[in-house]
């Protein structure tokens, strides 16, 4: 008989034994019942002397400097560099996934150097980064390396900014928003039938996860759906996708639709059409929706902030860099007063729309190396 794989890892905390002798991981909905030695789908949780594990803590795929905006956030700290990280695997499936190479990785495929929360944290500092986003694969599933880096961070006066599926189980949700400052969540159709099929995941848990956001957290979020052609991007769903939002979160929550490139096991699908999301913009703001944005695309139009009281443009982009900015210091529109939600500074950031592979005497030049990421975020 084939011994069990031996894993190392840090003791996970959202998981319970079964009366058959399994353990459920408890981290998402996916719910894996493991016996000793299995790793769950997300292949970095998994069982060990009769626990959950993780075993990627403390070690990353790659580290880059982005503008804030490619998370994308955009009414959070605009302008403003954001030290961005991930680990490896994914409690999803997507087909259509344009970070393959790193959430679909086996573990040791991908990662890179050690990196402690502190190592982190000091880096952001090194680099002059505002914030440290978790991205790249999705933090639910390293919840504990990101819940320590976001302690570090917090004492440190560094925000931290969730970039995730929002595929995440109740208790575990809580705890990962405590920490959490802001959060971009994707998602990714309006029908379950789309996420059983392409990410073998479930819709509803996703919705549970936004009006968690909403409802019961200070945490500043934004939603992003990628427009796949043929697949999410007709008009009626997009429609009830945004008469959603509108009704159970409110028309200032900020929508980004963005285009899709072929990618993964999706390699014979066009890119989206300049139109697509143009169209799919226009849709949620005759919903009510205030803001709304287009990404993956150059489109100065769709990638403004517009205000909701006398529709003037009062943050202009191109792509990520600011060309026009009319806010006043307390964050309202400096031509009617309207109060613009979000997070605002006097001025905004000058990142623009470079992109830096940091280095760090405390995190080897080798652990950089990793952040060849293809995706805008």
């Amino acid at each position: 008989m084939t011994e069990p794989e031996r894993l190392e890892g840090v003791p996970g905390r959202y998981w319970h034994r079964l009366e058959d002798g399994r353990i459920q991981c408890d981290v998402c909905p996916r719910y894996c019942r493991l016996n000793e030695g299995q790793r769950g789908l997300c292949f970095v949780r998994g069982r060990q002397d009769d626990r959950i594990v993780l075993t990627t803590y403390g070690r990353s795929s790659g580290f880059c400097v982005d503008p804030i905006e490619k998370k994308p956030l955009n009414h959070y700290l605009p302008g403003t560099p954001v030290l961005s990280f991930g680990t490896a695997g994914c409690n999803l499936t997507c087909n259509f996934c344009q970070n393959w190479d790193i959430s679909k990785a086996r573990e040791l495929d991908r990662l890179q150097d050690a990196a402690s929360p502190e190592d982190i944290v000091e880096a952001a500092i090194a680099t002059g980064s505002r914030s440290i986003a978790y991205t790249y694969n999705d933090p639910v599933i390293f919840l504990e390396y990101a819940v320590d880096v976001a302690k570090a961070a917090r004492r440190r006066g560094i925000k931290n900014v969730a970039v995730t599926a929002g595929y995440i189980d109740a208790a575990a949700r809580e705890e990962l928003y405590t920490f959490m400052d802001a959060a971009n969540v994707d998602l990714k159709a309006f029908t379950e039938a789309f996420y059983k099929r392409m990410c073998t995941g479930r819709l509803g848990a996703v919705l549970e996860t936004l009006e968690y956001l909403k409802n019961k957290t200070k945490v500043w979020f934004e939603i992003t759906t990628l427009l796949i052609p043929g697949h999410n991007d007709s008009s009626e769903e997009v429609k009830k996708l945004s008469e959603w939002v509108m009704t159970r979160l409110g028309p200032d929550v900020p929508l980004h639709f963005t285009a899709f490139h072929p990618d993964y096991k999706m390699l014979d699908l066009p890119c989206t059409p300049a139109f697509t999301l143009t169209t799919a913009r226009d849709i949620a703001r005759k919903v009510g929706l205030h803001f709304v944005y287009t990404g993956n695309v150059h489109d100065e139009r769709g990638q403004s902030t517009y205000c909701p009281g006398c529709s003037e443009r009062i943050i202009g982009r191109d792509w990520y860099d600011i060309t026009t900015w009319r806010l006043t210091g307390n964050g309202r529109c400096g031509i009617c007063s309207t109060a613009i939600p979000g997070l605002f500074e006097v001025h905004p950031g000058n990142w623009g729309q470079r992109r830096m592979m940091p280095t760090s005497r405390r995190l080897p030049a080798a652990s950089w190396s990793g952040s060849l990421i293809r995706r805008s975020r």
